[in-house]
């Protein structure tokens, strides 16, 4: 909806200059929600104190895993299935974040020359550039709001339902945990099962919100290269007779052949960030959405689903969405780079061309030979694959997406087979 209104306002002529002045100067290449998360972790380039902010986030993880992990294997031989799938699904929930964040720490540098891009990509601007920046700005801040929001609300549920169904298993003596660990010291007093308390869910919820930021950190990379995109492939459609006729279409060739280069590196670089990522997520994703569907399908008919209920069915939607924002950006990305073929595709009316269908349907064939050769050179370019791959071995797509959700409901069957 946003997406629709913006372009429909710029296109129409309703944003004044000075209004759209006053919009420009309010956004920045990545929101403020990311930013802070990303400073938090020592990871934003320029942060002070990045190298210990970065072992402290490590090292609280750390911590964590070896309880948890102690506890799964302490706990492994109970007959009790749903409780070690649930166990299980957080304690991989953080082994993820826990990868995420050594992979960020040592590719720092990386991230560094992204941001760098994206920023040199908004100073260098046009004034026709502004509206469709403004608009993937927008989208990808009310996304990663969203997501941030969304992920710290499941903490919350999922401390709620863990402490409800405790008390409904009149289990309160038993000073259970939120996240189960199996820790140093015994709890043997009130103050002390509080203070346990708040430190998990303070952690729980510090955790969650790093990995809605890492996971909207990829949604703004990948719309800032959308909309790259489409403004180069405005600016082929403006090689016109009437701009060749004017011996302007030199300088929009050159600043093309600019633009589609850094497009491609820009692509590259999150190809390098995040493909290591993408191969421990997939594993990952798979285990914890049959984890937590089990959870669900067995606690539809128990005496204490309701309280299972509210600290499971939140979180399984987000583990399921962030394995479709992993494999929906690698299809969007792979789409709009190349070139197609064989078949026309319209995803609205303001992104209806690729970069190789906007050079060939340009005219090319009234510029000199030079200026031809320069836009052979970017249809050749469009046609090489650039996309998001699984420890590039795989391409992610939809299609990957379809795989990790049969294969997690295929588990979770056999699981309910056996329980």
């Amino acid at each position: 909806m946003i997406n629709h209104v913006l372009s429909y306002c710029c296109k129409a002529g309703f944003y004044s200059t000075d209004l759209m002045k006053n919009e420009i100067k309010s956004i920045s290449a990545v929101s403020h929600s990311v930013e802070l998360g990303l400073r938090a972790i020592g990871v934003w380039p320029g942060t002070p104190y990045a190298i210990l902010r970065r072992f402290f986030c490590i090292f609280s993880m750390a911590v964590f895993q070896i309880f948890q992990y102690q506890h799964l294997i302490v706990h492994f031989s109970e007959q009790n299935l749903p409780l070690l799938m649930d166990v299980l699904s957080a304690t991989l929930t953080y082994s993820l974040l826990f990868v995420k964040l050594i992979i960020f720490a040592f590719n720092a540098r990386l991230l560094d020359e992204i941001i760098t891009i994206m920023v040199d990509d908004w100073k260098e601007r046009e004034v026709s550039d502004n509206c469709t920046m403004t608009r993937m700005a927008y989208i990808s801040c009310r996304f990663s709001n969203f997501i941030i929001v969304s992920y710290a609300v499941s903490v919350f549920l999922y401390a709620t339902g863990t402490l409800l169904k405790d008390r409904s298993d009149n289990q309160t003596d038993a000073r259970e945990l939120i996240l189960k660990m199996e820790l140093p010291f015994a709890i043997e007093s009130s103050s002390i099962y509080v203070a346990v308390l708040v430190t998990q869910f303070v952690h729980q919820t510090s955790a969650a919100s790093i990995s809605g930021v890492l996971n909207s950190l990829l949604i703004t990379l990948v719309l800032h290269v959308g909309g790259q995109i489409d403004i180069a492939r405005e600016k082929l459609s403006k090689i016109s007779r009437t701009v060749i006729k004017q011996d302007a279409s030199d300088s929009i060739v050159k600043t093309l052949i600019v633009r589609h280069q850094r497009i491609i590196l820009f692509s590259k670089n999150i190809e390098a960030l995040f493909s290591n990522i993408a191969l421990v997520q997939f594993v990952s994703n798979t285990l914890v959405i049959c984890c937590l569907g089990f959870i669900i399908v067995i606690s539809i008919d128990a005496p204490d689903g309701s309280a299972v209920l509210m600290k499971s069915v939140l979180f399984y939607i987000l583990i399921s969405l962030e394995a479709f924002i992993l494999c929906f950006v690698g299809e969007h990305l792979s789409t709009k780079v190349g070139i197609l073929v064989d078949e026309y595709i319209e995803y609205d009316i303001y992104c209806s061309e690729m970069i190789g269908n906007a050079a060939y349907e340009s005219f090319w064939y009234e510029l000199n030979p030079n200026q031809n050769r320069d836009i052979f050179l970017i249809i050749l370019r469009s046609q090489k694959h650039l996309t998001l791959t699984v420890g590039k071995i795989v391409d992610l797509s939809l299609k990957q997406f379809a795989s990790i959700m049969k294969a997690s409901a295929s588990y979770m069957s056999v699981l309910h087979a056996m329980y």
